[in-house]
């Protein structure tokens, strides 16, 4: 073993144990990134690194997207959309068993459309459906349970900023991953519902019928709709039809969602500055993320771990699916105590060459990224979206959120397996474009 790769060996050593030091995710990398390489190299050669990466990353041209896409969501919630998203969801839905549940979860797809954040979703609808899921009497364990898996969900549909991380450290077409994320999101969302639907039958308690709305009711409540399909079929539809690049339609999404709030008179100075706020916020912890990431993985590459783990796993005599299968379990068990972008960050510099090199389709596997990330949120010890549902939900206990999350673990898992047994149902969309 060189010399190289014991120092990466103990690098990695010492950024897991100072994550424990709960500081935060891109410091640690940067330090840990900008130590291992001036070691290797020297101080002035680690000094130009850390510089020149953090410029780098702060003037891309191509991360506008985050706070573009981030913008959308705080004007979707400030403005109401999303609370409009769940009357009709619920008017859909609402009267059968764990009808509500269904309708959170059906909402919390449809506010992905114009959010692409699990952390911002969750926190959304949890807002908005757990006050009105506790006031039709619905169990603890159901309410908070679809509140943080269902958020999730906003990481899938596009717009996603994971599957925008993903594509800039990938170099992968976003417009590409944005369209596969489509049937993945609806998929999903279906499958969610069928957990509920099953949940409700051993645990009726927890999911009580709810209203019963005429046809005309329902069929009147869709025109609240037309705002979220307006945006998303307008972002969507120039990326298809290449109107404009995936960058641009960060732009063109907060541009349209922001005139639409501001002609229906929904959006007062007040909220409109707690969502430029609030983005600076999240943008720059995600961009922070991108830099530290950035550092960390120029000294693994140093290091030449990821080439050499690849190469390892390569010539291991195991059918590609078991390897997929063991990322697959990494990311899970990762997802468990680390934030699903910082995870992701992490772990591509590793992974992806070892997962183009077994022949599979990159924009598959960001995907399948998202979806075992998922999982990683809504399972203890430290689930990130089931800490947000408890920071909501102040009364119900971590035990009772961890296990309402179950059932739609249990979905993940099915719908995952279906995705690595049939990669058509990723690639589809992408291919039939392109």
């Amino acid at each position: 073993m060189s010399e190289y790769t014991i120092v990466g060996i103990i690098g990695i050593f010492f950024l897991i144990a100072m994550l424990f030091s709960r500081m935060a995710v891109a410091y640690v990398m940067a330090i840990v990134g900008f130590i291992g390489y001036s070691y290797l190299t020297n101080l002035q050669v680690g000094m130009r690194l850390l510089s020149t990466d953090i410029f780098s990353v702060f003037s891309s041209y191509g991360l506008t997207l985050i706070p573009l896409f981030v913008f959308m969501g705080y004007i979707a919630f400030y403005s109401g959309l999303s609370s409009s998203l769940y009357d009709v969801a619920y008017k859909l839905v609402g009267r059968v068993r764990g009808g509500l549940a269904m309708a959170t979860v059906m909402a919390c797809a449809a506010f992905g459309a114009v959010c692409g954040s699990a952390t911002a979703t969750t926190a959304t609808m949890g807002t908005i459906g757990l006050p009105e899921m506790e006031r039709y009497k619905y169990g603890s364990e159901l309410s908070t349970g679809c509140i943080a898996s269902g958020g999730g969900l906003g990481a899938l549909m596009p717009p996603s900023v994971v599957l925008i991380i993903y594509g800039i450290l990938t170099e992968q077409s976003i417009g590409a991953l944005f369209i596969a994320g489509v049937l993945p999101a609806i998929f999903m969302t279906f499958l969610f519902m069928v957990a509920i639907r099953i949940y409700c039958i051993f645990k009726p308690e927890q999911g009580p019928k709810g209203e019963k709305f005429t046809v005309k009711e329902m069929i009147l409540s869709l025109g609240k709709l037309w705002e979220t399909l307006a945006v998303f079929l307008f972002v969507m539809g120039g990326l298809i039809t290449g109107l404009f690049t995936p960058t641009k339609s960060g732009a063109v999404g907060a541009f349209a969602i922001l005139m639409i709030v501001m002609i229906r008179r929904k959006l007062s100075w007040e909220d409109f500055k707690n969502a430029i706020y609030g983005t600076l916020k999240i943008s720059c912890m995600v961009i922070m993320l991108i830099a530290g990431a950035t550092i960390f993985g120029h000294f693994l590459a140093l290091t030449r771990i990821p080439l050499e783990l690849a190469t390892a796993v390569g010539t291991l005599d195991l059918p590609p699916w078991i390897i997929i299968g063991l990322i697959c379990f990494i990311y899970l068990l990762g997802g468990c105590f680390i934030d699903s972008m910082a995870l992701i960050m992490l772990t591509i510099p590793i992974f992806y060459p070892i997962v183009v090199n077994l022949g599979y389709d990159p924009i598959w596997f960001g995907i399948i990224i998202v979806l075992v990330t998922h999982m990683g949120i809504i399972t203890p010890p430290v689930g990130t979206a089931v800490y947000i549902t408890k920071g909501i939900a102040k009364d119900v206990p971590l035990v009772t959120i961890f296990k309402g999350s179950f059932p739609f673990l249990l979905a993940l898992i099915v719908g995952t397996a279906v995705m690595i047994a049939f990669p058509e149902t990723v690639t589809f969309l992408p291919n039939l474009i392109n």
